[in-house]
């Protein structure tokens, strides 16, 4: 006799556009049957994600060397996924960065081996 396969629903609030509409998922065990309560292509698109490989953008901040302000904020070009999120951050935790800075510089490739690179927001100038 196999395993038995667990259905589940999960409710989110879609955060693919502006309407934020009340989604819920139909899960048998690890496969997604159904999405009803969205109102636009994005909303199911963004639900399956959710539920079976959820990511987001990070964003914090690193130190400057030699620039006009002492840090810069910085974001992951991409999404990363969430179960990531820690490791990148810690990666982020002694980075330091000559200035000066343009937006979208690479400042660190490939974070917490993600495949995807942490870029500045800001300029920074050279002091």
């Amino acid at each position: 006799m196999g395993a038995i396969e667990v259905s589940k629903k999960i409710e989110l609030i879609c955060i693919g556009c502006p309407l934020g509409c009340n989604l819920t998922v139909d899960m048998n065990g690890s496969e997604v049957v159904e999405v009803n309560g969205n109102t636009c292509k994005k909303g199911k698109e963004y639900a399956v994600k959710e539920v079976t490989n959820p990511t987001r953008i990070v964003t914090s901040i690193v130190r400057v060397k030699n620039g006009n302000i002492a840090v810069v904020s910085v974001k992951t070009k991409e999404d990363i996924p969430k179960s990531k999120i820690h490791d990148c951050i810690k990666a982020l935790k002694d980075v330091e960065v000559e200035a000066p800075i343009k937006i979208g510089d690479v400042l660190l490739k490939d974070v917490a081996g993600t495949g995807v690179d942490i870029v500045a927001t800001r300029n920074i100038r050279k002091k």
